[in-house]
């Protein structure tokens, strides 16, 4: 860990003064943050709350350094940090639009779900908040997933992430005969079965009702040729490309633990971590955690985009894009969108970052290329598996940006909460339904949720 984010945890641990914290931030930057948004009037005792289903201890650390410093900016503002859920922000979410009774800023939620709540005239454009930071400063097309049909953006990003990477074992690779990463669904079920055994399985596949397996099962449709919409929103489950991606995920149970029936994301990342599986199918948090709790095969873990159906099939990376936005009904308006700016600012954003190293991946070009940023243990021990996660990342889509030159999919948050392509997996995968019978009525509750 870089000395910024080893002074950082351990001044958020260990709860000294404003004063320290502010020097180790830097008062200037903090208190000479957008000038825009600096000189404006704000209440003296305003309450700022932050929520984010990304909360690690780690991260949690950082988070409350960033937050230190900008109280200690900003006299009578006290900023409170919330924990939310991946499984459950949308129940969450709709309790807090409903009464009224929202936070002030949120991140680390998909992009999908900012258009979402922008389209249902929920959040406050974040136009003011990008200029803050500085237009200039991210990587070229960083903010187009969040462009609105009424010419602002209804969040921005605060990362990058390659969410659907195929992990894999170089040492059990090496054992098994296998020289390269599969690059086909063929080479993969191979590899799986090759290295399968001794109380190890080949993956840790989700099979569950849940988000990861509707998320995860998306890409795997468009790895093999397919698309859930097509570029005018219409429904196009109904494809050969769903029903060999169906097929492959059958075919590819028995090399799951028992209990992927169940998994989400926790269990799979565990999965393959723990070393109960041959590959895995992560972010980059699994440098971290391999890492730090079984480091005995931390040097034989590395990465590669995960196979398609044949080498014809381009590649196909989930990125959710992980954002911030802000609630249009939050109170104290002007400090929210300064404290939204100011967690980008180089001394606490770096920190951030490095509190899961090379899965939240920046999205300014300046970060990047910061060596506060580069001078990490992770990153430097992993460097090819960080740029690969990066460049898969920069070309990834997801539901609510399936392809280029996508219509924005406004119900894609509602779609994936509804578990409607888990339940899909579920229905022909586990329990042998009909797979026509069952697409076309999986289309209906689809179709249904796109004209609600």
């Amino acid at each position: 860990m870089s000395k910024i984010s080893t002074s950082l945890i351990n001044l958020a641990r260990t709860g000294v003064s404003r004063r320290h914290v502010l020097q180790g931030l830097g008062v200037a930057g903090v208190a000479g943050l957008a000038p825009g948004l600096a000189s404006r009037a704000y209440a003296a005792d305003a309450t700022i709350r932050w929520w984010s289903p990304q909360a690690s201890p780690d991260q949690l650390a950082m988070y409350n350094a960033q937050i230190a410093a900008f109280e200690a900016a900003n006299p009578g503002v006290k900023v409170l940090f919330e924990p939310t859920s991946d499984e459950g922000y949308p129940a969450q979410f709709a309790a807090a639009f409903a009464a009224k009774q929202v936070p002030n800023v949120v991140t680390h939620l998909p992009s999908f779900a900012a258009q979402n709540y922008y389209g249902q005239g929920l959040l406050e454009p974040m136009d003011d908040v990008i200029k803050a930071i500085g237009e200039d400063k991210y990587f070229p097309g960083a903010n187009d997933v969040y462009k609105t049909a009424d010419g602002h953006y209804c969040g921005t990003a605060i990362g990058n992430t390659a969410a659907d990477m195929l992990w894999l074992r170089k040492d059990l690779m090496e054992k098994a005969g296998i020289d390269k990463a599969p690059e086909t669904w063929d080479e993969l079920r191979s590899a799986a079965q090759k290295m399968q055994g001794g109380g190890i399985y080949g993956a840790p596949l989700p099979y569950g009702l849940n988000s990861m397996t509707s998320l995860i099962f998306i890409g795997f449709i468009h790895r093999a040729g397919g698309q859930v919409f097509t570029k005018d929103l219409d429904i196009a489950l109904d494809s050969d490309g769903t029903y060999k991606a169906l097929e492959f995920y059958k075919s590819m149970r028995e090399f799951c633990p028992p209990g992927a029936t169940n998994y989400s994301w926790g269990e799979s990342l565990t999965a393959f971590v723990s070393g109960a599986t041959a590959t895995g199918i992560y972010a980059g948090r699994v440098l971290a955690n391999v890492t730090a709790q079984n480091p005995e095969i931390a040097d034989s873990v590395t990465c590669a985009v995960y196979p398609t159906i044949s080498k014809d099939v381009p590649n196909w990376t989930f990125n959710d894009f992980p954002s911030v936005f802000i609630p249009k009904d939050a109170g104290d308006m002007d400090v929210t969108k300064k404290f939204a700016a100011f967690l980008f600012e180089p001394k606490g954003y770096i920190p951030q970052l490095h509190a899961a190293p090379g899965h939240v991946l920046p999205v300014l070009k300046t970060i990047a290329e910061d060596p506060a940023y580069l001078d990490n243990p992770i990153i430097k021990k992993f460097p090819k598996e960080v740029a690969l996660m990066s460049a898969a990342a920069a070309a990834g889509k997801n539901l609510g940006y399936e392809n280029e030159g996508w219509k924005p999919n406004l119900k894609a948050n509602e779609i994936i909460g509804s578990n409607a392509i888990a339940e899909l997996v579920q229905r022909v995968v586990l329990n042998g339904e009909d797979p026509k019978a069952t697409v076309k009525e999986i289309s209906g509750k689809i179709e249904a949720i796109m004209k609600a």
